[in-house]
């Protein structure tokens, strides 16, 4: 009996490519789909074939109305360990086996992204680029960093590496979490202070928390009216750690900057307001997207594959019982 495959929301069509799916043999059928399957519809009638689901990361959620109408679904591969959007108890009630992949490298991965955007939007750089390809010349003045103060919200992993790198640059680093110690931060180098002295003193604001119900919104309209006019305020973490209405309206006015590489809602739709909105840079959810995290994400998803028809699953979230 062939396997049926589905690899999903492949957008640079690389999956393939990247890993050794001959290994899996011949008694298997792979299809890939490069665009995302926006709605639960969509997703049902498009993989209700499919014996297994290769995942990237959070880009479908895999409800527990979704799997009931997957009636083949066996198995479940996830790129990432942390998963928030696949109902676990329910697909091991219907004897979906779901597995994960390497975490992938997000330690280097997301802060070199997250500066990426804090130098584009800091020297415009989408601006001059865009008036260098019409064939035009310099039009807009932009702001040092070295001696401004960033402030990261959350001094995790990824947080203490961006203070590292601020150093670098000769910024003073400032932090603030609602769980930062006074020894976490001096570990760091960086100095702890209230959320409200954080967003007042910061030139660059830069967010690396969990999403969680009680991080949504950490950044809203009270923490946007502090910021200093002209001031960056980057997210490469979850686009709902911002009230996006308060973002937009502070961007409207021209008393903020913004870098975002996350969104509310992914893809970003082709008609959201923050595709027009002015003073921003925005990219597509690049953090973790690298030739070295692929390569590990689909190797360890043929792994996966291998060892689970073999009845020995490997990298288990959920399992059904035996």
């Amino acid at each position: 009996m062939v396997l049926k495959i589905a690899v999903l929301d492949d957008y640079q069509n690389v999956a393939l490519s990247l890993a050794d799916w001959s290994q899996l043999g011949r008694e298997v059928n792979i299809e890939v789909f490069n665009e995302n399957l926006a709605t639960e519809d969509a997703a049902a009638e498009a993989l209700a074939d499919f014996d297994v689901l290769c995942l990237m990361r959070e880009r479908m959620p895999l409800s527990a109305a979704l799997i009931d109408r997957l009636p083949n679904l066996k198995q479940v591969n996830v790129t990432g360990a942390r998963v928030r959007v696949i109902d676990m108890e329910h697909a091991a009630a219907r004897g979906v086996t779901v597995c994960h992949t390497y975490a992938g490298d997000s330690r280097h991965a997301t802060p070199e992204i997250a500066w990426a955007l804090i130098l584009a939007a800091a020297r415009h750089l989408p601006q001059e680029e865009a008036r260098m390809r019409s064939g035009l010349w310099q039009n807009t003045i932009g702001t040092r960093l070295g001696g401004k103060t960033i402030g990261i919200v959350g001094l995790g992993k990824l947080g203490s590496r961006m203070a590292k790198i601020a150093q670098g640059f000769e910024m003073e680093v400032i932090a603030w979490s609602s769980n930062l110690t006074d020894e976490r931060a001096a570990e760091c180098g960086v100095r702890r202070v209230d959320k409200d002295t954080l967003f007042r003193e910061a030139n660059v604001v830069s967010l690396h928390l969990v999403l969680s119900d009680r991080s949504r919104h950490t950044v809203g309209a009270h923490e946007i009216g502090l910021m200093k006019p002209g001031a960056i305020l980057v997210n490469t973490s979850r686009g709902p750690l911002i009230d996006g209405v308060a973002l937009l309206a502070a961007l409207h006015e021209n008393r903020i900057r913004a870098g975002l590489d996350v969104f509310d809602i992914e893809p970003l739709p082709h008609d959201h307001p923050l595709r027009s909105a002015p003073n921003c840079v925005l990219s597509p959810h690049l953090g973790y997207v690298t030739q070295e995290t692929y390569e590990a994400f689909y190797r360890d998803t043929v792994e996966n594959i291998i060892a689970w028809r073999k009845g020995a699953a490997v990298r288990v979230l959920a399992a059904p019982d035996r």
